[in-house]
């Protein structure tokens, strides 16, 4: 804890994971749900004294809370906004939280869960408008769309000064209003338009007075599953980065077996994307790319003819930058 002068609060870090596996062909998060409580990253308090950098303290608290051993993970940003939780002339200790992003695959032999209170969960149980892959969304045009033009009409021309757009402009960016493409790697902007709009549970919960005035309705449909703190901002955070990095560097080859189809390679790039591709494209690419070798060998766990295996090239990264894998157009 921070001492910032008397009669001031406080400052505590924190420490909050995303971690991310392919399940199936779903994009799954790993959190800790106990008996009575919403969802949450593995998380827990930075402590000097004991943890030498702040990344050793967040692989720490993951493996006490999930039992997993992270790999790959990556700093996302630090989230430090006192409205999220706090109210008028609170002078309890006030937490930065520090998020990550960690890929992984699902431990062998345990389908979902990895500790006593930790499973893997699908990321679109959180964020259900994201998954492009079966076609638009519905909820997109019964529920959000609607209630976001309206919100947007209270105030057309009030701009939010820390992103310079009107409520308008930020629909139409954020959700492909008015021709604009939908731009799958706008999952945090189109959370926080949402937040803002008081139409996800935590602005409620969080006192904004919109939020507050749509929970006493009692007729306003829940938009996702809800999760403590902002660990879904964390989350949308982490998806908008994955999606991102996805097109410039090769981590998709984290969520991935030893071995692989080129149709499971697909999948996995359309599940964390939220949408599918075209198929001869998305090959093409991957073998202009030079990132997989055959294996020599094949399976029939794609169903039909024996399929051929591939691993990831990891000598690639010695050679030259190893770009990620471009989704192409659309199936």
């Amino acid at each position: 804890m921070i001492e910032i002068g008397q009669g001031r609060p406080s400052i505590e870090i924190g420490l909050s994971a995303a971690i991310v596996a392919i399940d199936g062909d779903k994009p799954a998060i790993l959190v800790v749900e106990r008996p009575g409580t919403v969802p949450a990253l593995p998380s827990g308090p930075f402590d000097p004294l004991t943890h030498r950098t702040l990344e050793i303290g967040l692989r720490g608290w993951v493996e006490a809370q999930t039992a997993l051993k992270i790999g790959y993970v990556e700093q996302l940003y630090t989230f430090g906004d006192r409205g999220r939780h706090a109210r008028f002339a609170d002078r309890s200790p006030h937490e930065v939280s520090v998020g990550y992003l960690a890929l992984t695959r699902i431990p062998a032999g345990s389908a979902r869960g990895v500790g006593t209170d930790a499973a893997f969960t699908p990321w679109y149980d959180f964020f259900p408008w994201e998954d492009w892959r079966g076609d638009r969304p519905a909820m997109l045009d019964e529920l959000i769309l609607p209630e976001l033009r309206a919100w947007a009409d209270e105030a057309p021309t009030s701009h939010d000064a820390s992103r310079g757009l009107d409520r308008r402009e930020r629909l139409r960016l954020c959700f492909g209003e008015d021709g604009m493409p939908w731009d799958e790697e706008r999952a945090l902007e189109r959370y926080e338009l949402l937040y803002d709009a008081g139409m996800v549970e935590e602005a409620a919960r969080d006192g904004r007075e919109r939020g507050l005035r749509r929970h006493r309705s009692g007729t306003a449909p829940a938009l996702g599953r809800t999760m403590q703190h902002d660990h879904r901002r964390i989350l949308a955070t982490a998806i908008s980065r994955l999606r991102a990095k996805l097109k410039y560097r090769p981590v998709v080859f984290e969520l991935m077996a030893e071995t692989f189809t080129l149709t499971e390679l697909q999948r996995t790039m359309e599940a964390a994307a939220g949408r599918h591709v075209h198929k001869q494209n998305f090959r093409r690419l991957v073998e202009n790319s030079a990132l997989v070798e055959p294996t020599g060998g094949t399976t029939l766990r794609t169903g039909g003819r024996p399929a051929q295996l591939f691993r990831f090239r990891r000598d690639v990264l010695k050679e030259r930058p190893a770009p990620g894998l471009r989704l192409g157009g659309r199936g």
